[in-house]
Protein backbone atom coordinates (compact mmCIF):
# COMPACT_ATOMS: atom_id res chain seq x y z
CA UNK A 1 0.00 0.00 0.00
CA UNK A 2 3.18 2.00 -0.32
CA UNK A 3 2.39 5.02 -2.65
CA UNK A 4 3.70 4.33 -6.48
CA UNK A 5 6.20 7.73 -7.17
CA UNK A 6 9.10 7.73 -4.61
CA UNK A 7 9.61 11.10 -2.71
CA UNK A 8 13.41 11.46 -3.62
CA UNK A 9 12.63 10.54 -7.28
CA UNK A 10 9.58 12.99 -8.18
CA UNK A 11 8.61 15.38 -5.36
CA UNK A 12 5.68 17.05 -7.24
CA UNK A 13 3.88 13.55 -8.06
CA UNK A 14 4.30 12.04 -4.70
CA UNK A 15 3.44 15.43 -3.12
CA UNK A 16 -0.06 14.78 -5.34
CA UNK A 17 -0.46 11.75 -4.83
CA UNK A 18 0.12 11.32 -0.97
CA UNK A 19 -2.48 14.38 -0.91
CA UNK A 20 -5.03 12.03 -3.26
CA UNK A 21 -7.47 9.24 -2.95
CA UNK A 22 -4.39 7.29 -3.80
CA UNK A 23 -2.99 8.27 -0.30
CA UNK A 24 -3.77 9.93 2.56
CA UNK A 25 -7.47 10.95 1.31
CA UNK A 26 -6.19 14.49 2.20
CA UNK A 27 -8.40 16.68 -0.08
CA UNK A 28 -10.20 16.29 -3.28
CA UNK A 29 -10.09 18.21 -6.17
CA UNK A 30 -12.64 16.81 -8.31
CA UNK A 31 -15.53 19.69 -6.90
CA UNK A 32 -15.47 20.98 -9.86
CA UNK A 33 -14.29 24.70 -9.64
CA UNK A 34 -10.48 25.14 -10.49
CA UNK A 35 -9.01 26.05 -6.91
CA UNK A 36 -11.63 25.23 -4.96
CA UNK A 37 -10.78 22.19 -3.39
CA UNK A 38 -12.51 19.55 -0.64
CA UNK A 39 -10.70 18.95 2.53
CA UNK A 40 -11.35 15.71 3.86
CA UNK A 41 -11.64 14.65 7.27
CA UNK A 42 -8.03 13.53 8.10
CA UNK A 43 -6.84 16.53 6.48
CA UNK A 44 -9.66 19.11 8.72
CA UNK A 45 -8.03 16.79 11.95
CA UNK A 46 -4.97 17.58 11.92
CA UNK A 47 -5.63 21.09 10.62
CA UNK A 48 -7.84 21.71 13.77
CA UNK A 49 -5.35 20.73 16.07
CA UNK A 50 -1.97 22.54 14.86
CA UNK A 51 -4.35 25.66 14.38
CA UNK A 52 -5.57 25.32 17.85
CA UNK A 53 -2.20 25.62 18.68
CA UNK A 54 -1.89 28.88 17.27
CA UNK A 55 -4.93 30.34 18.90
CA UNK A 56 -3.95 29.20 21.95
CA UNK A 57 -0.73 30.76 21.15
CA UNK A 58 -1.69 33.93 20.08
CA UNK A 59 -4.90 34.25 23.08
CA UNK A 60 -1.63 33.62 26.12
CA UNK A 61 -0.61 37.25 23.93
CA UNK A 62 -3.58 38.85 24.52
CA UNK A 63 -5.54 38.41 20.72
CA UNK A 64 -9.03 37.70 21.02
CA UNK A 65 -11.06 36.03 18.19
CA UNK A 66 -13.56 38.23 16.10
CA UNK A 67 -15.33 36.88 13.26
CA UNK A 68 -15.93 39.22 10.32
CA UNK A 69 -18.53 38.80 7.58
CA UNK A 70 -16.67 37.22 3.75
CA UNK A 71 -17.95 40.31 1.25
CA UNK A 72 -16.43 43.76 1.67
CA UNK A 73 -17.66 46.49 -0.24
CA UNK A 74 -16.14 47.76 -2.71
CA UNK A 75 -15.35 51.27 -1.61
CA UNK A 76 -12.93 49.35 1.07
CA UNK A 77 -10.51 48.47 -1.10
CA UNK A 78 -10.19 51.22 -2.64
CA UNK A 79 -9.29 53.66 0.63
CA UNK A 80 -5.77 52.09 0.75
CA UNK A 81 -3.68 52.96 -2.72
CA UNK A 82 -1.45 49.76 -2.41
CA UNK A 83 -3.58 47.79 -0.98
CA UNK A 84 -5.52 48.34 -4.73
CA UNK A 85 -2.65 45.83 -5.77
CA UNK A 86 -4.83 42.94 -4.56
CA UNK A 87 -7.76 44.07 -7.27
CA UNK A 88 -6.59 41.81 -10.21
CA UNK A 89 -7.06 38.91 -7.81
CA UNK A 90 -10.24 39.40 -6.20
CA UNK A 91 -13.58 37.84 -6.81
CA UNK A 92 -16.49 40.10 -7.03
CA UNK A 93 -20.49 39.36 -6.27
CA UNK A 94 -22.55 41.43 -8.40
CA UNK A 95 -25.95 39.96 -8.39
CA UNK A 96 -28.40 39.14 -5.12
CA UNK A 97 -30.84 36.45 -6.52
CA UNK A 98 -32.15 38.42 -9.58
CA UNK A 99 -31.11 42.04 -8.76
CA UNK A 100 -28.24 43.32 -9.56
CA UNK A 101 -26.28 44.97 -6.37
CA UNK A 102 -25.91 48.77 -6.02
CA UNK A 103 -22.65 48.62 -5.51
CA UNK A 104 -20.89 45.16 -5.75
CA UNK A 105 -18.99 43.46 -3.20
CA UNK A 106 -15.65 41.48 -3.10
CA UNK A 107 -14.78 37.85 -1.19
CA UNK A 108 -12.26 38.37 1.23
CA UNK A 109 -8.75 37.95 -0.13
CA UNK A 110 -6.95 39.25 3.50
CA UNK A 111 -8.42 41.02 6.37
CA UNK A 112 -7.60 44.61 6.24
CA UNK A 113 -10.24 45.63 4.08
CA UNK A 114 -12.63 44.30 6.00
CA UNK A 115 -11.34 44.94 9.20
CA UNK A 116 -9.99 47.74 9.87
CA UNK A 117 -13.35 50.16 8.97
CA UNK A 118 -14.18 48.09 12.27
CA UNK A 119 -11.16 49.14 13.95
CA UNK A 120 -11.79 52.67 13.16
CA UNK A 121 -15.32 52.35 14.91
CA UNK A 122 -13.78 50.33 18.16
CA UNK A 123 -10.73 52.41 19.15
CA UNK A 124 -11.25 56.02 20.66
CA UNK A 125 -8.65 56.26 23.38
CA UNK A 126 -4.93 55.62 24.43
CA UNK A 127 -6.32 53.24 27.30
CA UNK A 128 -8.20 50.60 24.16
CA UNK A 129 -4.41 50.39 23.07
CA UNK A 130 -2.89 48.20 22.24
CA UNK A 131 -5.97 46.99 20.43
CA UNK A 132 -5.05 43.05 19.81
CA UNK A 133 -7.84 40.46 17.72
CA UNK A 134 -8.06 37.59 15.18
CA UNK A 135 -9.74 35.66 12.93
CA UNK A 136 -9.29 32.15 12.07
CA UNK A 137 -11.07 29.05 11.07
CA UNK A 138 -11.98 30.97 8.10
CA UNK A 139 -11.14 30.78 4.05
CA UNK A 140 -9.94 33.89 1.89
CA UNK A 141 -10.01 33.91 -1.68
CA UNK A 142 -7.64 34.87 -4.77
CA UNK A 143 -7.78 34.77 -8.45
CA UNK A 144 -4.38 33.05 -8.87
CA UNK A 145 -3.45 31.50 -12.37
CA UNK A 146 -1.84 28.35 -10.98
CA UNK A 147 -3.48 25.69 -7.78
CA UNK A 148 -2.25 23.10 -5.90
CA UNK A 149 -3.90 21.86 -2.72
CA UNK A 150 -1.81 23.52 0.96
CA UNK A 151 0.30 25.56 -1.77
CA UNK A 152 -1.90 27.82 -3.71
CA UNK A 153 -5.49 27.99 -4.44
CA UNK A 154 -8.47 30.46 -4.84
CA UNK A 155 -9.73 29.60 -1.67
CA UNK A 156 -7.77 28.83 0.92
CA UNK A 157 -8.00 28.62 5.05
CA UNK A 158 -6.58 31.58 6.49
CA UNK A 159 -5.37 32.99 10.15
CA UNK A 160 -4.56 36.68 10.98
CA UNK A 161 -4.11 38.56 13.79
CA UNK A 162 -4.34 42.45 13.75
CA UNK A 163 -2.79 44.51 16.07
CA UNK A 164 -2.78 48.53 16.80
CA UNK A 165 -0.25 50.39 18.99
CA UNK A 166 0.64 54.03 20.35
CA UNK A 167 3.99 53.96 18.39
CA UNK A 168 6.11 52.28 16.11
CA UNK A 169 8.43 50.79 19.17
CA UNK A 170 5.00 48.63 19.88
CA UNK A 171 4.85 47.52 16.24
CA UNK A 172 8.56 46.20 16.26
CA UNK A 173 8.10 44.74 19.67
CA UNK A 174 5.43 42.57 18.04
CA UNK A 175 7.25 41.52 15.11
CA UNK A 176 9.60 39.68 17.44
CA UNK A 177 6.82 38.01 19.05
CA UNK A 178 5.35 36.86 15.88
CA UNK A 179 8.78 35.30 14.89
CA UNK A 180 8.67 33.34 18.92
CA UNK A 181 5.35 32.20 18.07
CA UNK A 182 6.57 30.63 14.78
CA UNK A 183 9.63 29.34 16.31
CA UNK A 184 7.42 28.03 19.17
CA UNK A 185 4.43 26.19 17.48
CA UNK A 186 5.66 25.62 14.05
CA UNK A 187 9.56 24.65 15.03
CA UNK A 188 9.11 23.26 18.44
CA UNK A 189 5.94 21.52 18.38
CA UNK A 190 5.15 20.55 14.66
CA UNK A 191 9.08 19.73 13.70
CA UNK A 192 9.18 22.31 10.83
CA UNK A 193 12.58 24.49 10.26
CA UNK A 194 12.61 27.61 8.37
CA UNK A 195 14.26 30.57 7.72
CA UNK A 196 13.21 34.07 9.29
CA UNK A 197 13.40 36.64 6.68
CA UNK A 198 13.55 40.60 6.05
CA UNK A 199 12.03 40.63 2.65
CA UNK A 200 13.51 43.21 0.15
CA UNK A 201 11.42 46.52 -0.34
CA UNK A 202 10.02 45.46 -3.37
CA UNK A 203 8.91 41.90 -2.22
CA UNK A 204 6.75 43.64 0.26
CA UNK A 205 3.13 43.03 1.63
CA UNK A 206 1.02 45.39 -0.26
CA UNK A 207 0.79 48.60 1.64
CA UNK A 208 3.69 47.21 4.33
CA UNK A 209 6.30 49.44 5.44
CA UNK A 210 8.16 46.04 5.96
CA UNK A 211 7.44 42.89 5.51
CA UNK A 212 8.84 39.52 7.40
CA UNK A 213 8.64 35.99 6.56
CA UNK A 214 8.74 32.27 7.75
CA UNK A 215 10.49 30.07 4.36
CA UNK A 216 10.46 26.39 4.94
CA UNK A 217 12.92 24.23 2.19
CA UNK A 218 10.69 21.54 0.61
CA UNK A 219 12.09 18.34 -0.66
CA UNK A 220 12.11 19.65 -4.24
CA UNK A 221 14.36 22.71 -2.80
CA UNK A 222 11.57 25.37 -3.37
CA UNK A 223 10.92 27.65 -0.77
CA UNK A 224 7.51 27.47 0.65
CA UNK A 225 6.25 30.61 2.68
CA UNK A 226 4.54 29.17 6.17
CA UNK A 227 4.19 32.72 7.80
CA UNK A 228 4.12 36.23 7.63
CA UNK A 229 4.20 39.25 9.95
CA UNK A 230 4.10 42.81 8.84
CA UNK A 231 4.71 46.42 9.60
CA UNK A 232 2.25 48.49 8.35
CA UNK A 233 3.36 51.85 10.30
CA UNK A 234 0.60 54.50 10.02
CA UNK A 235 -0.40 53.45 6.07
CA UNK A 236 -3.65 51.49 6.57
CA UNK A 237 -4.90 53.97 9.83
CA UNK A 238 -4.37 57.11 7.77
CA UNK A 239 -6.27 55.26 5.06
CA UNK A 240 -9.26 53.86 7.63
CA UNK A 241 -9.08 56.31 10.27
CA UNK A 242 -8.20 54.52 12.73
CA UNK A 243 -7.20 57.34 15.69
CA UNK A 244 -7.09 57.39 19.11
CA UNK A 245 -6.83 60.60 21.20
CA UNK A 246 -3.98 60.28 23.61
CA UNK A 247 -2.84 61.22 27.39
CA UNK A 248 -2.84 64.83 26.15
CA UNK A 249 -6.62 64.77 24.50
CA UNK A 250 -4.99 64.92 21.12
CA UNK A 251 -5.81 62.61 17.89
CA UNK A 252 -2.96 60.21 16.94
CA UNK A 253 -3.20 57.60 14.20
CA UNK A 254 -2.46 54.29 15.32
CA UNK A 255 0.76 51.99 14.34
CA UNK A 256 -0.01 48.62 13.15
CA UNK A 257 0.78 45.17 12.65
CA UNK A 258 -1.11 42.41 10.83
CA UNK A 259 0.46 38.38 11.44
CA UNK A 260 -0.75 35.62 8.96
CA UNK A 261 0.67 32.12 10.04
CA UNK A 262 -0.10 30.25 6.77
CA UNK A 263 -2.58 27.16 7.84
CA UNK A 264 -2.55 25.48 4.07
CA UNK A 265 1.04 26.02 3.36
CA UNK A 266 2.14 24.92 7.02
CA UNK A 267 -0.23 21.47 6.14
CA UNK A 268 1.89 21.01 3.06
CA UNK A 269 4.90 21.14 4.72
CA UNK A 270 4.09 19.23 7.57
CA UNK A 271 3.29 16.53 4.76
CA UNK A 272 6.00 17.55 2.64
CA UNK A 273 8.70 17.45 4.52
CA UNK A 274 8.31 14.94 7.35
CA UNK A 275 5.77 12.36 4.92
CA UNK A 276 8.08 9.23 3.23
CA UNK A 277 7.23 6.41 0.65
CA UNK A 278 4.70 5.26 2.97
CA UNK A 279 2.66 7.79 3.58
CA UNK A 280 2.20 10.62 6.38
CA UNK A 281 4.40 11.03 9.67
CA UNK A 282 3.13 13.14 12.28
CA UNK A 283 4.58 14.51 15.24
CA UNK A 284 2.61 12.86 18.34
CA UNK A 285 0.56 15.57 19.38
CA UNK A 286 -0.62 16.81 15.59
CA UNK A 287 -2.49 13.09 15.00
CA UNK A 288 -5.58 12.72 14.95
CA UNK A 289 -5.28 9.31 15.88
CA UNK A 290 -2.00 9.05 18.28
CA UNK A 291 -2.34 5.31 18.44
CA UNK A 292 -3.62 2.39 16.91
CA UNK A 293 -4.41 -0.77 18.20
CA UNK A 294 -4.57 -3.85 15.99
CA UNK A 295 -6.05 -6.93 16.82
CA UNK A 296 -3.45 -10.16 15.91
CA UNK A 297 -5.41 -13.55 16.19
CA UNK A 298 -6.69 -16.35 14.60
CA UNK A 299 -10.66 -17.74 15.20
CA UNK A 300 -9.87 -19.38 18.23
CA UNK A 301 -9.05 -16.53 20.46
CA UNK A 302 -10.61 -13.72 18.47
CA UNK A 303 -12.67 -13.31 21.40
CA UNK A 304 -10.02 -12.68 23.85
CA UNK A 305 -7.84 -10.84 22.15
CA UNK A 306 -11.03 -8.19 21.24
CA UNK A 307 -11.67 -7.80 25.20
CA UNK A 308 -8.44 -6.69 25.70
CA UNK A 309 -8.13 -4.46 22.82
CA UNK A 310 -11.54 -2.52 24.10
CA UNK A 311 -9.53 -2.73 27.51
CA UNK A 312 -6.67 -1.01 26.13
CA UNK A 313 -8.55 1.43 24.49
CA UNK A 314 -10.81 2.68 27.39
CA UNK A 315 -7.66 2.89 29.55
CA UNK A 316 -5.50 4.90 27.23
CA UNK A 317 -7.58 6.95 25.51
CA UNK A 318 -8.16 8.23 29.44
CA UNK A 319 -4.62 10.43 28.05
CA UNK A 320 -4.28 9.46 24.31
CA UNK A 321 -6.42 9.86 21.05
CA UNK A 322 -6.86 5.88 20.70
CA UNK A 323 -8.32 4.08 17.61
CA UNK A 324 -8.88 0.35 18.43
CA UNK A 325 -9.28 -0.96 14.51
CA UNK A 326 -11.67 -3.87 14.93
CA UNK A 327 -12.36 -3.79 10.97
CA UNK A 328 -12.42 -6.46 9.03
CA UNK A 329 -9.56 -5.40 6.89
CA UNK A 330 -6.47 -7.78 7.80
CA UNK A 331 -3.63 -7.23 10.16
CA UNK A 332 -1.23 -6.49 7.30
CA UNK A 333 -3.93 -3.76 5.54
CA UNK A 334 -4.43 -2.09 8.85
CA UNK A 335 -0.61 -1.34 9.24
CA UNK A 336 -0.70 -0.03 5.76
CA UNK A 337 -3.39 2.36 6.58
CA UNK A 338 -2.06 3.44 9.20
CA UNK A 339 1.12 3.99 8.28
CA UNK A 340 -0.34 6.08 5.31
CA UNK A 341 -2.09 8.11 7.61
CA UNK A 342 0.96 8.56 10.03
CA UNK A 343 -0.55 7.54 13.04
CA UNK A 344 2.86 7.76 14.89
CA UNK A 345 2.17 4.82 17.74
CA UNK A 346 0.90 0.98 16.63
CA UNK A 347 0.42 -1.95 19.35
CA UNK A 348 -0.17 -5.16 18.38
CA UNK A 349 -2.40 -7.52 20.57
CA UNK A 350 -2.34 -11.14 19.96
CA UNK A 351 -2.49 -14.11 22.25
CA UNK A 352 1.22 -14.22 23.42
CA UNK A 353 0.99 -10.34 24.39
CA UNK A 354 -1.58 -11.14 26.45
CA UNK A 355 0.15 -14.31 27.71
CA UNK A 356 2.94 -12.43 28.74
CA UNK A 357 1.17 -9.35 29.86
CA UNK A 358 2.92 -7.13 27.39
CA UNK A 359 2.98 -5.42 24.09
CA UNK A 360 3.99 -4.62 20.76
CA UNK A 361 4.65 -1.51 19.65
CA UNK A 362 5.84 0.20 16.57
CA UNK A 363 6.69 3.97 15.88
CA UNK A 364 5.93 5.48 12.30
CA UNK A 365 8.99 7.54 11.74
CA UNK A 366 11.30 4.65 12.26
CA UNK A 367 9.40 1.00 12.13
CA UNK A 368 11.24 0.28 15.24
CA UNK A 369 9.34 -2.32 17.50
CA UNK A 370 9.39 -2.68 21.01
CA UNK A 371 8.36 -5.24 23.47
CA UNK A 372 6.94 -3.14 26.25
CA UNK A 373 5.15 -4.55 29.31
CA UNK A 374 1.83 -3.68 30.08
CA UNK A 375 2.25 -1.89 33.41
CA UNK A 376 5.41 0.39 31.75
CA UNK A 377 3.07 0.87 28.71
CA UNK A 378 1.98 4.82 29.17
CA UNK A 379 5.47 5.79 30.21
CA UNK A 380 7.06 4.04 27.41
CA UNK A 381 4.46 5.65 24.81
CA UNK A 382 5.21 9.35 26.55
CA UNK A 383 8.90 8.71 25.95
CA UNK A 384 8.61 7.38 22.48
CA UNK A 385 6.15 10.45 21.59
CA UNK A 386 8.64 12.63 22.73
CA UNK A 387 11.72 11.34 20.74
CA UNK A 388 9.62 11.02 17.50
CA UNK A 389 9.58 15.07 17.40
CA UNK A 390 13.12 14.55 18.47
CA UNK A 391 13.71 12.43 15.32
CA UNK A 392 11.70 14.40 12.91
CA UNK A 393 12.74 17.37 13.73
CA UNK A 394 16.63 17.02 14.04
CA UNK A 395 16.38 14.93 10.47
CA UNK A 396 14.53 17.98 8.91
CA UNK A 397 17.06 20.71 10.20
CA UNK A 398 19.98 18.58 9.03
CA UNK A 399 17.98 18.63 5.69
CA UNK A 400 17.66 21.61 5.29
CA UNK A 401 21.32 22.78 6.61
CA UNK A 402 22.82 20.78 4.06
CA UNK A 403 20.92 22.90 1.62
CA UNK A 404 21.92 25.98 2.05
CA UNK A 405 24.92 26.76 -0.23
CA UNK A 406 27.47 29.91 0.17
CA UNK A 407 27.42 31.16 -3.85
CA UNK A 408 30.56 33.66 -4.12
CA UNK A 409 30.15 33.97 -8.08
CA UNK A 410 27.35 34.21 -10.30
CA UNK A 411 28.13 31.26 -11.78
CA UNK A 412 27.79 29.33 -8.39
CA UNK A 413 24.54 30.84 -8.04
CA UNK A 414 22.99 29.97 -11.30
CA UNK A 415 24.63 26.10 -10.63
CA UNK A 416 23.10 26.03 -7.54
CA UNK A 417 19.59 27.33 -8.09
CA UNK A 418 19.85 24.78 -11.61
CA UNK A 419 21.59 21.86 -9.66
CA UNK A 420 20.65 21.55 -5.87
CA UNK A 421 18.20 24.43 -5.41
CA UNK A 422 17.80 24.94 -2.18
CA UNK A 423 18.84 27.98 -0.75
CA UNK A 424 21.80 30.45 -2.33
CA UNK A 425 23.94 32.57 0.38
CA UNK A 426 24.80 35.43 -1.39
CA UNK A 427 26.68 39.02 -1.19
CA UNK A 428 23.93 41.98 -2.72
CA UNK A 429 24.54 45.59 -3.46
CA UNK A 430 20.86 46.40 -1.82
CA UNK A 431 17.57 45.26 -0.67
CA UNK A 432 15.97 48.73 -1.26
CA UNK A 433 14.99 49.80 -4.43
CA UNK A 434 17.94 50.24 -5.85
CA UNK A 435 19.21 46.80 -5.71
CA UNK A 436 15.63 45.59 -7.87
CA UNK A 437 18.00 45.67 -10.65
CA UNK A 438 19.50 42.55 -9.48
CA UNK A 439 16.96 40.92 -8.15
CA UNK A 440 14.86 40.87 -11.19
CA UNK A 441 18.21 39.23 -13.27
CA UNK A 442 18.60 36.64 -11.09
CA UNK A 443 15.00 35.56 -11.41
CA UNK A 444 14.96 35.81 -15.53
CA UNK A 445 18.50 33.94 -15.66
CA UNK A 446 17.81 31.34 -12.61
CA UNK A 447 14.04 30.59 -14.06
CA UNK A 448 12.25 31.80 -11.24
CA UNK A 449 15.02 32.21 -8.07
CA UNK A 450 14.39 35.45 -6.06
CA UNK A 451 15.59 36.91 -3.73
CA UNK A 452 13.84 35.97 -0.17
CA UNK A 453 15.67 38.86 1.63
CA UNK A 454 18.02 38.84 4.78
CA UNK A 455 17.84 37.04 8.03
CA UNK A 456 15.84 38.61 10.69
CA UNK A 457 17.19 37.28 13.70
CA UNK A 458 21.34 37.47 12.45
CA UNK A 459 23.39 40.07 11.16
CA UNK A 460 25.40 38.74 8.45
CA UNK A 461 27.98 40.60 6.84
CA UNK A 462 29.33 40.45 3.06
CA UNK A 463 31.78 37.75 1.80
CA UNK A 464 32.99 39.89 -1.39
CA UNK A 465 31.12 42.46 -3.98
CA UNK A 466 27.54 41.95 -5.49
CA UNK A 467 27.45 38.30 -6.45
CA UNK A 468 25.36 39.96 -9.54
CA UNK A 469 26.67 43.75 -10.48
CA UNK A 470 29.56 43.84 -8.96
CA UNK A 471 29.30 46.93 -6.86
CA UNK A 472 30.05 47.25 -3.31
CA UNK A 473 27.92 44.69 -1.41
CA UNK A 474 25.47 45.80 1.64
CA UNK A 475 24.13 42.46 2.63
CA UNK A 476 23.69 38.73 2.50
CA UNK A 477 20.26 37.54 1.13
CA UNK A 478 19.10 34.07 0.45
CA UNK A 479 18.20 33.54 -3.01
CA UNK A 480 15.61 30.16 -3.72
CA UNK A 481 13.27 29.17 -5.85
CA UNK A 482 9.36 29.20 -4.45
CA UNK A 483 5.85 28.11 -5.11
Amino acid sequence: MALKTKKEKDFSEWFTEIVSERGAKLADVRYGVQGFVVHRPWAVKIIRIFEKLIEDAVEKDGYEPILLPILVPKKNIEKEKEHVQFAPELFWVEKMGNSKLDEPLFMRPTGESQIYPMYGLWIRSYKDLPFKKYQSRISVYRAEHTTRPFLRGREFLFFETHAVFESHEGVLKRVEKDMKICNEVIRKQLGVPFLFFKRPEWDKFAGAVDTFAADALMPDGKVNQIASTHDLGQKFAKAYDIQFLDKKEKKQYGWQTTFGPGIWRIMAALIGIHGDNNGLVLPFDIAPVQIVIVPVFFDENKKLVDKKCKKLEKNLSEKFRVKYDNSENTAGWKYNEWEMLGAPMRIEVGPKEIKEKSLTLTRRDTKQKTKVPEKSLQKEIEKIAKDILKNITKKAESWQASNIREAKTYDELKKILSTYRGFARASFCSVEKDGLACADRVQAETEGGKVRGTLFDKAEKPFGKCIVCGKTAKYVVYVAKSY
